[in-house]
């Protein structure tokens, strides 16, 4: 599914939701609660979208690879652990589709550089972008859809909630990594010479900015505000050091239909009944078994159909904030068996691709029906035993 694909998705889940909306459905007071809920989301989307952009044109997650590979003297399994550490970082803060489009490419290219298989690495990055996408509400799109059902819950919140979880998920998938890619990350390299820097300057103020808008992320105010006032001063530092870079297709407006219209379209669902049949697949509990049914179902919506309109189905069947959580585990750390589970798997693909690393998914589909279950189980234990 490229980015064309999903914008034509998109416009016609938008056509679907107009024409609920026109035909009384979906009535025009929930659509419009619908808009003014996503709409700092969908902000926030866009706005670290073009932070990680142009901090990837900047060269950071070039510059903190190669300074990784250095720091790692040479031992394969450093690097690989201290790589991993860097992609759990990147996706809690800056989302696992960053991880997933930008951050594997540069893995690639530092194993690459330093003779390494690449493909251990570029597991790394796809597997942690969905199971490390627990900690925080700007982790996973999902999150942030999630903090408003629980009341607006604040970083801290969020993390107290889900933070045991997200540890287990991110270290079980570490764990199983490393035991199918044992072999390849043995031994020891010769660190390759890190690659020069454009414009250093250019390098050390979009680090900068990262630094600053980071926290901010977690502080209690809204995401969106420290996303886009770091997008504009990031635009505003291009337009002076590199404005050749400044191009409309930073904004990734095609996930911005696709996500528009995939919210309308399950608002309609929902005004149609779909919400009583999917309570009654997960039933209303909060004991273990229960909360293992309600992330197992969300598990596989997500490898059916895709995580984000899973979630949306499955929401209002969650109910309580525990159930809630079990939904995250089931629909963040669960799609790792279909390729279309994820717009993060695709889009990682399509980096690959891109490179010239061809996906074995017949081999990515047997090893994700191990880890899925094994990590959503695992992860979910600390919510019915808190």
């Amino acid at each position: 599914m490229d980015a064309v694909m999903l914008a034509v998705i998109g416009a016609v889940l938008l056509l679907l939701g107009g024409a609920a909306v026109a035909t009384g459905v979906l009535p025009a007071a929930d659509a419009l609660a619908i808009v003014d809920r996503v709409r700092p989301i969908l902000v926030f989307v866009v706005a670290v979208t073009v932070v990680a952009e142009l901090c990837a044109k900047a060269g950071v997650f070039d510059a903190v690879s190669a300074r990784l590979a250095g720091w790692s003297r040479g031992r394969v399994i450093v690097l690989w652990l201290m790589i991993a550490l860097f992609a759990t970082v990147v996706t809690a803060f800056l989302s696992l589709d960053t991880t997933a489009v930008l951050l594997t490419p540069v893995v690639v290219a530092v194993a690459r550089a330093n003779g390494l298989p690449p493909l251990p690495f570029a597991f790394t990055t796809v597997w942690l972008a969905n199971t490390a996408s627990l900690f925080l509400p700007v982790s996973n799109l999902t999150n942030l859809l999630a903090a408003h059902r629980l009341g607006d819950l604040d970083a801290v919140g969020f993390a107290m909630l889900l933070g045991p979880s997200a540890i287990i998920a991110a270290v079980v998938t570490i764990i199983l990594l490393w035991i199918v890619n044992r072999r390849a990350l043995r031994g020891r390299f010769k660190p390759a010479r890190a690659p020069r820097v454009a414009d250093p300057r250019l390098l050390q103020l979009s680090v900068a900015v990262l630094v600053v808008m980071m926290p901010l992320l977690v502080v209690g105010i809204p995401p969106w505000m420290p996303a886009t006032g770091a997008a504009i001063v990031l635009i505003a530092i291009f337009g002076w050091r590199s404005p050749s870079t400044l191009r409309w297709r930073l904004i990734p407006w095609q996930l911005v239909v696709f996500a528009s219209g995939l919210f309308l379209a399950v608002g309609a669902a929902e005004a149609l009944g779909s919400g009583a049949f999917l309570a009654a697949a997960t039933e209303s509990g909060e004991d273990l078994v229960s909360l293992w049914q309600v992330a197992g179902v969300g598990m596989l919506g997500a490898n059916v159909v895709n995580n984000l309109p899973a979630y949306l189905a499955l929401e209002s069947a969650a109910g309580s904030p525990v159930r809630l959580a079990a939904l995250l585990i089931g629909v963040n750390a669960g799609p790792l068996i279909t390729p279309w589970a994820s717009l993060a798997t695709l889009l990682w693909h399509e980096r690959l691709h891109a490179v010239g690393i061809d996906v074995p998914w017949r081999r990515y589909i047997l090893l994700g029906l191990v880890v899925a279950p094994l990590t959503v189980a695992l992860a979910v234990l600390p919510l019915a035993f808190r």
